[in-house]
């Protein structure tokens, strides 16, 4: 079992950047980042899956894609998510994600274990 902190959430400007963070209690998982939108389904956004000691894949929706980085740091357990050019529709709640198998999906099934969220406001 995994215990999932994110921090780096706020209100930022359209346009601007803002970097979420993810401390993991242990390694060796796959990690993602969904979002919950008021009203809406939450939503996967990213996941990282390491495929070697040096190299990983990364997986994006098409409403991200280019815009948001999701990265990962195992020596420290942390996992990060850079969202550049915010925009109003990128406003939610933004949740860490831990699957101990390799697979990384989009599937919010596939992962049992999960943080307390963090809010992103994006408004001018």
């Amino acid at each position: 079992q995994v215990q999932l902190v994110e921090s780096g959430g706020g209100l930022v400007q359209p346009g601007g950047s803002l970097r979420l963070s993810c401390a993991a209690s242990a390694s060796g998982y796959t990690m993602a980042w969904f979002r919950q939108a008021p009203a809406k389904e939450r939503e996967f956004v990213a996941a990282i899956r390491w495929t070697g000691r040096s190299t990983y894949r990364t997986y994006y929706p098409d409403s991200v894609k280019g815009r948001f980085t999701i990265s990962s740091d195992n020596a420290k357990n942390m996992a990060y998510l850079q969202m550049n050019s915010l925009k109003s529709e990128d406003t939610a709640v933004y949740y860490c994600a831990a699957n101990p198998n390799l697979a990384a999906t989009s599937l919010r099934s596939d992962y049992p274990y999960w943080g307390q969220g963090t809010q992103v406001t994006v408004s001018s």
